[in-house]
């Protein structure tokens, strides 16, 4: 049987329009999520999470209706979804204003792109440029009080 082709118009949302192209992290279809599963021992607490695959969806959706924004976060995600989570928070914590330099900044951008994440790569680079324009880099030397 083929899989019908995906259409971000007609199949939000996809849990119940299309759960057939939703599963796991780990491959379990969507409709075998559930709490029996759960009891049972064969749903572990990483196959609750978004795959790339259903986040990539879901920013189609949001593209196709109008929702760049939230598609270009959505396609975010999809990059860093195999990220560990002490990652992203090393990345959420030097993306605070003042907590890192440009040199620091521009590392984690080419650790992100070389990890395949480059629309996240941009965004930190883009996020760099704004705190070089106001001010918000983590100083490098802290002057001296006279």
């Amino acid at each position: 049987m083929r899989r019908r082709a995906f259409d971000p118009q007609t199949d939000y949302p996809l849990g119940s329009r299309r759960p057939d192209l939703v599963t796991t992290p780990s491959g379990m279809p969507l409709d075998d999520v559930s709490l029996a599963t759960a009891r049972s021992g064969a749903l572990v607490a990483t196959d609750v999470r978004a795959t790339p695959e259903t986040l990539r969806y879901q920013a189609a959706v949001a593209r196709a209706a109008g929702r760049d924004p939230l598609a270009d976060n959505l396609e975010r995600a999809a990059e860093l979804a195999g990220v560990p989570d002490g990652e992203l928070l090393e990345i959420y914590t030097a993306l605070r204003p003042g907590r890192s330099s440009i040199a620091e900044l521009d590392a984690w951008a080419a650790r992100l792109e070389a990890q395949g994440a480059q629309q996240t790569a941009t965004f930190v680079r883009d996020a760099a440029a704004a705190y070089i324009e106001r001010g918000l880099l983590r100083a490098s030397v802290y002057p001296t009080d006279s």
